[in-house]
């Protein structure tokens, strides 16, 4: 089994990828961070560049976490490329960062989280960042 993780560059996909370790070193399984990013990743924050992908993949290594690292720039929203890969290598959990958002951010912009709280067919852990 795997444990997936949906991994963006800041407070929340840092909680998230604290968090899917230690569940994938509780549950002794590997760990896949997915990284989504638009269609011109280039530009897009939450996208990591080369150098972000090999600290990253250090960190993993230093960790001692067995891991895989996909990339996806397909055009298509995060929380289906989350949920998709979760379904796809049958993970025993999906863990996702959550931030803070006004009422009406929420509501112009929908919530990514909420869809794929409803959408995975496996348990998904929901971390916050602290502060």
């Amino acid at each position: 089994m795997t444990v997936v993780v949906g991994y963006v560059p800041g407070p929340s996909g840092e909680a998230a990828l604290e968090a899917a370790l230690a569940e994938a070193d509780r549950r002794r399984e590997s760990l896949l961070v997915v990284n989504v990013g638009l269609p011109d990743a280039a530009n897009d924050p939450r996208f990591l560049d080369e150098g972000e992908r090999v600290r990253l993949a250090d960190r993993l290594l230093f960790a001692g976490a067995a891991f895989e690292i996909e990339q996806l720039v397909r055009g298509r929203d995060a929380a289906d490329e989350l949920v998709e890969a979760a379904a796809r290598v049958r993970a025993s959990v999906l863990v996702i960062g959550m931030r803070r958002r006004t009422p009406t951010g929420k509501l112009l912009f929908g919530s990514q989280a909420q869809r794929v709280l409803l959408d995975a067919d496996c348990p998904v852990l929901a971390v916050k960042a602290p502060g």
